[in-house]
């Protein structure tokens, strides 16, 4: 399959894990799995992306079996309750990442662009899913321990590059790029990042923008993540103007109506 990125997308966060950084995207529960993801898929997601390892900075990372036994039932479940919906997995595992798409999932989402693992590129063009290809500076464990670039653009654009390349040698047919806002980036990086996100999108590749409530947000305003709504809509918005195809988030409504208004607006001046 292919995601049709002619026009924005929504990525609905579904976090199955008890240790993700916003209390509120966490659904343990399967019961409680199907209800959020009913009301993404309402709200006008057309992607629901699930995490059972919690990549929050400095977290501890899951095992294999531990992540396994988390997604498995999860994907299993929303892909029978929900067959239309497009369910992209969260792992820089190519077992885990083979494992979810035979139980229905069509997307993996990797944070490590394929570096964790190196089976992962050649898995996911063997497996004729759409990958994303998230830049991050180190692990979840490290990635916020003074992170230096001298041209933190030049230097993402650059790892886009390589990444890209292999994956296309390995034959995968549609690469998404997520520059990793708070993977390994200063408040400073971060929004550097997002006022030259356009000079991403002119690698030639879809862009994901994956800002929801992150510590960008907080840290200007002093505020909590669960305080963070406005602020992720703000910055969605210019996301959004500045080329991003896919807005990954844990409000969707909020996002759907953001695109809405950015399109209604782009119809306006063309």
């Amino acid at each position: 399959m292919m995601i049709d990125c002619s026009f924005p997308q929504v990525m609905g966060i579904l976090n199955i894990t008890p240790d993700s950084f916003y209390q509120g995207s966490r659904f343990t529960d399967p019961a409680a799995q199907l209800r959020q993801v009913e009301r993404m898929l309402s709200d006008g997601a057309t992607i629901i992306d699930i995490g059972a390892v919690s990549t929050r900075p400095g977290g501890k990372q899951a095992d294999e079996t531990c992540e396994l036994d988390r997604l498995l039932p999860a994907v299993r479940q929303i892909s029978r309750h929900f067959p239309e919906a497009v369910i992209s997995v969260d792992t820089y595992r190519s077992s885990v990442a083979r494992a979810a798409v035979e139980e229905g999932a069509s997307v993996i989402n990797d944070i490590y662009g394929g570096r964790f693992d190196k089976e992962m590129i050649r898995t996911v063009a063997y497996l004729n899913v759409p990958f994303i290809l998230m830049h991050m500076k180190g692990s979840p464990e490290n990635m916020q321990d003074n992170p230096v670039y001298s041209d933190v653009v030049a230097e993402v654009n650059y790892f886009f590059e390589q990444q890209t390349a292999h994956c296309r040698e390995q034959g995968i047919r549609q690469v998404i790029l997520d520059p990793g806002f708070g993977f390994g980036k200063t408040v400073a990086h971060n929004f550097t990042l997002l006022n030259h996100l356009d000079e991403i999108s002119e690698l030639g590749f879809p862009v994901l923008a994956g800002i929801s409530r992150k510590s960008m947000i907080t840290k200007t305003l002093g505020c909590t993540p669960e305080e963070a709504l406005n602020g992720t809509t703000v910055l969605n918005t210019l996301a959004l103007v500045k080329g991003a195809n896919i807005l990954r988030v844990h409000d969707v409504r909020e996002a759907v109506e953001a695109i809405r208004l950015f399109r209604a607006l782009s119809d306006e001046i063309d």
